[in-house]
């Protein structure tokens, strides 16, 4: 099962295509009246974001087409940006706590283990980020209204 979604191409480069997604703002429970997502979204989102995409299709700009993310993409990247710093964090918070000689040292050294945790974290998945195969989302289809 893959991730697809509308998109606008707003500009091409060779075989790169650079879309805008339709922003969405609320889960469409309520249209938008209930839990207050879309005044949030309109206070962090304001801005159109573009998204580099393949496009095998040729897209032109101005096509409305369907953007696919492969599978397990969304939930790896959560795991390289969220989760694996999180984890070095209190791995580093239990280290420092460990290493202090003194009950009074314990919360200045676990405060340092665990930013370090955290940066060495970021600095991780980072690395992996770059060593893992970069696969773009792709452009599958043209939009069309059924």
């Amino acid at each position: 099962m893959t991730l697809e979604t509308r998109a606008t191409v707003v500009r091409i480069e060779g075989q790169v295509a650079f879309v805008e997604s339709a922003q969405t703002s609320s889960c469409g429970q309520c249209n938008g009246k209930g839990c207050g997502t879309v005044k949030l979204s309109k206070a962090f989102c304001s801005e159109s974001r573009q998204f580099q995409v393949d496009n095998p299709i040729g897209a032109a700009v101005g096509d409305q087409v369907v953007v696919s993310v492969a599978d397990g993409a969304v939930l790896r990247g959560i795991g390289l940006v969220y989760l694996l710093p999180l984890a070095l964090l209190v791995a580093g918070a239990a280290l420092g706590n460990a290493m202090a000689q003194d009950a009074v040292q314990r919360d200045g050294y676990a405060a340092v283990g665990a930013a370090a945790g955290l940066i060495f974290g970021f600095l991780l998945s980072r690395w992996l980020d770059s060593m893992q195969s970069r696969q773009l989302p792709h452009i599958v289809r043209q939009w069309r209204e059924d």
